[in-house]
């Protein structure tokens, strides 16, 4: 994870009616500023269009031509396609890619109507799907998005190739209570401004980060100038991860905060899928380790792929 306002990065809105928006229209200006920044990083996309769905209008990028094998993927908290920037290259180089900017988060997604459960949340992804009119997708999710990608895979497999799970949360793993606490006193006004750094720094596993970067300015932009208006994600029970029907590797780091790597790697192997704990990597991992999780990714669909044919 790029650093940003992590204070913000662990909760989520409740209010089940209500829908993600811009504090103000000085806030979307502002956010709008950053994402084109970030956005000007990336290759050009080839085309951009937004998917009509029952609960928004989604932006849609995509990379390389239409064709066979294609990705889609969906982003970390308030990352939008902007979090991709050290992955989209590889990541395009073979395959035409999708990548999306999250359902009711910060982005050029819009969202209409409220998304009020987890079945919500896989319904909108279908409706992308079908009108992308992509077939055999190779899904990969990242944290926030990890979760997004297995909900969606134990939802609608007979839609997807594969699944590539990034040091997802509360997928195999819940936020362990020192997760909580922190982000809790990060946000009490006596020690914001002390809390959220110290809070930035331990999450990010002590690691810095670059003024100007695009990924990082682009979350820390987002988080600042949107509310999110989503569920919480639950943890999938077993009797869920039981139904996990397409192939699945999941990439864990091992120094992640968001949960204790060995715990969700071992549960993830229980229920078939291929777990992988990269001991040195902090939640940052796609993009401090991008160029060997770009080749274990690409290597892994390679895998799938010839596995189908033969």
């Amino acid at each position: 994870m790029a650093k940003t306002d992590a204070s913000r990065y662990v909760r989520i809105v409740k209010k089940t009616g209500a829908l993600g928006r811009f504090t103000s229209e000085r806030a979307r200006a502002d956010y709008d500023a950053a994402y084109q920044r970030g956005l000007d990083a990336l290759p050009a996309p080839d085309e951009v269009v937004d998917v009509g769905t029952g609960f928004g209008t989604v932006r849609c990028y995509r990379f390389g031509a239409p064709g066979p094998n294609p990705v889609l993927l969906l982003p970390g908290r308030a990352g939008g396609v902007v979090m991709w920037e050290p992955n989209l290259p590889a990541f395009a180089g073979s395959r035409p890619v999708y990548a999306l900017d999250l359902l009711g988060e910060p982005g050029r997604s819009v969202q209409t109507a409220p998304v009020r459960t987890a079945a919500d949340q896989a319904a909108w992804l279908v409706d992308v799907l079908e009108r992308l009119d992509l077939r055999g997708a190779h899904l990969l999710g990242y944290s926030f998005g990890g979760w997004l990608a297995a909900n969606l895979a134990l939802r609608a497999p007979e839609r997807l190739a594969s699944l590539v799970l990034v040091d997802p949360v509360q997928t195999f793993a819940r936020f362990p209570v020192q997760l909580l606490l922190r982000s809790a006193l990060s946000v009490l006004p006596v020690v914001q401004r002390w809390g959220r750094p110290a809070f930035l720094r331990w999450i990010a596993g002590g690691a810095e980060v670059e003024p100007g970067d695009p990924v990082a300015t682009v979350i820390n932009e987002g988080i600042r100038t949107y509310r999110i208006a989503l569920p919480t994600p639950v943890p999938f029970t077993d009797e869920q991860l039981r139904g996990l029907a397409v192939p699945a590797l999941a990439l864990i780091a091992g120094r992640s905060v968001l949960h204790d790597a060995r715990r969700a790697a071992a549960r993830a192997e229980r229920f078939g899928v291929r777990a992988e704990v990269w001991e040195t990597a902090t939640h940052a991992i796609a993009g401090e380790r991008a160029d060997e999780v770009n080749t274990r990714v690409l290597a892994f669909w390679s895998e799938v792929e010839a596995s189908r044919r033969g």
